[in-house]
């Protein structure tokens, strides 16, 4: 059985201060050019559809029309979608009878209460069939009916108590979608700007937890990366969503189940964004001179390393490169700044750090009059603390 493992789409975001909706547009359109071409036996989307809980009506137009090319295509190609966290689980499963009516399965929502399950889907190929499991994001909070009114003590606890009472078969080829931070086997995924997780890693889920499916369709993190185990895996985004995500390559991954027991096959399929994110370092006249022209559309993020500081760097860069994200320096100057060790800190009074404040602002030193309105203000404060 061949599928599609598509995650964080992220539709309506923003890279800085440029709208995506063209580029976005453009590589799900070569996802549908893909799903004509191979014409898998499914599409997963492992969750974060949207950018926010509450999408635009632009990013939703999007997303409708995707949904509705794929649905086009004969003969039909079920689609199995689960929410991540950036999405509203109520939003996400409106309709969600209907389009199930179409081929598409969405799961907004975890097990709440003992008479829910897991949604799943079951396909079949020459092989048998293969039961595809839908599980949305969840915080141990979701799932506190389903423990005794307990709430799980981990993430791992939470996702455990929804799998262990859905009675899986594993001797039974079987397919889990799932939108978690996994971790697992001594290895720590790796993680970029775009991708929010709680400090510590307290959201993690061990992937002993899910090591039994014969495929573990992940979705959160941003790059394509396997997790402990080759058939635990994130597929990444299909665009780059931030300066730390240049130096990724990504790609469509089509993944193919045999019989059971035989390793799982990922075909990686490059993908061909209409702008990449572009990392430049050097000297102003060198970055400009060495500026070719396929590649003045992309986002580029700019590092100066001239020693003395161009005249309005932006203003020239933007002759040739017509998205800039940043612009920032590293020379000898901005190194010097950054370079201090710990005789170097020294904790001043108030009242000295807003006098180097003002006369840094100011150009002067404060008069008599204006340091007597200042002393005044600190005896208040002082004279007000507890």
């Amino acid at each position: 059985m061949k599928f599609f493992h598509l995650s964080d789409l992220h539709i309506g975001k923003q890279l800085h201060h440029y709208n995506l909706r063209a580029d976005q547009e453009h590589i799900l359109s070569e996802v549908i050019s893909q799903a004509e071409n191979i014409h898998p036996d499914a599409i997963l989307i492992a969750g974060d559809i949207y950018d926010k809980s509450v999408p635009s009506g632009e990013a939703v137009s999007l997303f409708d029309d995707f949904l509705t090319r794929l649905s086009n295509i004969e003969p039909a190609i079920p689609t199995l979608i689960i929410a991540g966290n950036h999405d509203s689980s109520q939003r996400l499963d409106y309709a969600s009878r209907l389009l199930g009516s179409h081929h598409i399965y969405i799961s907004g929502k975890v097990p709440e209460t003992e008479d829910e399950h897991l949604k799943r889907v079951t396909l079949a190929d020459g092989y048998g069939e293969v039961t595809f499991y839908l599980l949305p994001f969840l915080k141990p909070g979701y799932v506190r009916g389903l423990c005794g009114g307990e709430l799980p003590e981990s993430y791992t606890d939470a996702v455990k108590a929804v799998l262990e009472r859905e009675d899986i078969d594993f001797s039974e080829r079987n397919v889990l979608l799932s939108h978690q931070f996994y971790t697992g086997n001594g290895e720590m995924p790796e993680t970029c700007d775009s991708e929010l997780l709680s400090v510590g890693g307290m959201d993690n889920v061990d992937v002993s937890s899910v090591k039994e499916f014969d495929y573990v369709a992940l979705g959160h993190l941003h790059g394509s990366q396997r997790v402990g185990m080759d058939h635990i895996r994130y597929c990444g985004t299909l665009l780059k969503y931030s300066v730390s995500e240049a130096g990724q390559e990504k790609s469509l991954h089509v993944v193919e189940l045999g019989a059971k027991g035989d390793p799982v096959c990922v075909e990686k399929i490059l993908l061909h964004p209409l702008r990449d994110v572009r990392k430049l370092k050097g000297n102003l006249a060198d970055i400009i001179a060495q500026a070719e022209e396929s590649q003045q559309e992309d986002y580029v993020s700019v590092t100066l390393t001239d020693e003395i500081d161009p005249y309005n760097p932006k203003e020239q860069l933007e002759k040739v490169y017509s998205h800039i994200l940043e612009v920032r320096t590293d020379n000898e100057r901005t190194r010097k700044k950054l370079e201090f060790s710990e005789e170097d800190i020294r904790i001043e009074d108030p009242v000295s750090v807003f006098s180097d404040f003002y006369r840094e602002m100011q150009g002067r030193e404060m008069t008599e009059e204006e340091q007597g309105i200042l002393d005044k203000v600190f005896d208040t404060v002082k004279g007000d603390a507890p």
